[in-house]
């Protein structure tokens, strides 16, 4: 049976989530890890200035861990969607950098952009303090630069389908991981939690739900893309 490349990009993504799955806790995917906690806060950041607010600082620590510091007026619309920026940041990001390495042509683009955005966020990352945060937000941001000018087509596919499957599952496992393997820690969905009144963990069994729905819509939708290309091809 002759696999159209729909069905092998399919294939291949699965073999991605199922890595990531399975190595979650070890260092093949930590440094991927690391970019997606910078994502989430940056998220977090930038949903505050959203709301009138500006950034204080940021902080990425070694336990993928971190947070953003802000300013921004009281009130609840702005907390509850600052709040709940870090999650809806991770699946946005990763789901539109999954999307676009697949249909792009020019992914060592995306690889660039990627490296001018950790750059400018190294600086809020300084301002922390965490020199280990600043160390790898500015150096996975150069990381980036170098294999833009130097690493070929094959690398920025791999490497970007490869992050962005990390960055939609982190939301997975990361709510599991707050309120399954650890309670009471300061997430994210404590602070929905404590804000709407309602159990962190309902907060984050409506965020798991929505992850994975997020994860299949975005899969369904490369499919279809995919056979769609191969159907033209093929009646061309």
């Amino acid at each position: 049976m002759k696999l159209t490349d729909g069905k092998i990009q399919i294939i291949y993504l699965a073999v991605l989530i199922t890595v990531v799955v399975v190595f979650w806790n070890t260092i093949l995917v930590y440094p991927i890890k690391l970019f997606v906690v910078m994502l989430h806060e940056m998220s977090h950041g930038l949903m505050a200035v959203a709301f009138g607010g500006k950034i204080i600082a940021i902080q990425i620590d070694p336990q993928i861990g971190g947070y953003c510091q802000f300013e921004m007026e009281p009130g609840f619309w702005g907390a509850f969607m600052t709040g709940s920026a870090g999650y809806l940041g991770s699946l946005f990001w990763g789901s539109l950098i999954l999307v676009l390495a697949v249909k792009s042509e020019k992914d060592k683009y995306i690889s660039l952009i990627i490296g001018i955005v950790l750059l400018g966020l190294s600086y809020f990352v300084l301002k922390s303090g965490e020199l280990f945060g600043t160390a790898m937000t500015a150096g996975l941001g150069v990381f980036m630069l170098i294999s833009y000018r130097f690493f070929g087509p094959l690398f920025h596919d791999l490497w970007l389908k490869f992050i962005g499957i990390t960055s939609c599952a982190f939301v997975i496992l990361d709510i599991k991981d707050d309120l399954i393997d650890r309670t009471n820690i300061g997430s994210d969905a404590d602070a929905i939690a404590e804000l709407t009144g309602q159990s962190s963990l309902l907060i984050g069994i409506i965020w798991m739900l929505i992850a994975i729905l997020n994860l299949f819509v975005v899969l369904r939708y490369i499919y279809k893309k995919q056979m769609i290309n191969y159907n033209q091809s093929e009646f061309s």
